[in-house]
């Protein structure tokens, strides 16, 4: 383990040899972030966490679902967690999404090298994603999952008389 958070470690071979790949995690600022879109006394919506070189970080947290979306690049892997209101007017409840980014222009080794790294520390979550097409970004995908791992849907609370 290092000062800065875990480490961890993968070897790949490709014939005689051999790389050391190993992971750090900023464990304490992504706690700090994930705790903080959880929180209700907090307008934090989401975070986003990407990797500089081989240390995973908290690079981004905000309250706009558009801005979230521009925080994933072609060529860029990143993890998101994202709270969202569901429910309707009788029943309004937070629920979080998890999701695994790995971008369309991102190599082999980096793609293969991807893993739930950041899942131990997020633990509390409806539903996890993992998305590959800047195009599977949109709220109402989102809140479909969400819906869908929810159970019942009574629909609006009103009834017909």
């Amino acid at each position: 383990m290092s000062e800065e958070g875990l480490e961890y470690d993968a070897i790949i071979q490709d014939g005689p040899k051999k790389a050391n790949m190993t992971t750090s995690i900023d464990r304490d600022k992504i706690r700090e972030a994930y705790e903080d879109v959880r929180s209700d006394n907090s307008e934090t919506e989401w975070a986003v966490f990407k990797f500089e070189g081989t240390h995973i970080v908290c690079s981004a947290k905000g309250t706009q679902f558009e801005k979230f979306r521009e925080q994933f690049a072609d060529d860029e892997r990143a993890f998101g967690y994202i709270r969202l209101q569901m429910g309707d007017e009788m029943s309004k409840r937070q629920k979080f999404l998890f999701l695994t980014w790995v971008g369309p222009s991102v190599g082999v080794i980096k793609r293969a090298k991807m893993s739930t790294i950041c899942l131990w520390l997020m633990s509390n979550f409806a539903v996890e994603l993992q998305l590959e097409n800047v195009n599977e970004f949109e709220i109402d995908h989102f809140r479909e999952q969400l819906l869908r791992a929810g159970g019942a849907n009574y629909g609006t609370g009103l009834r017909d008389v």
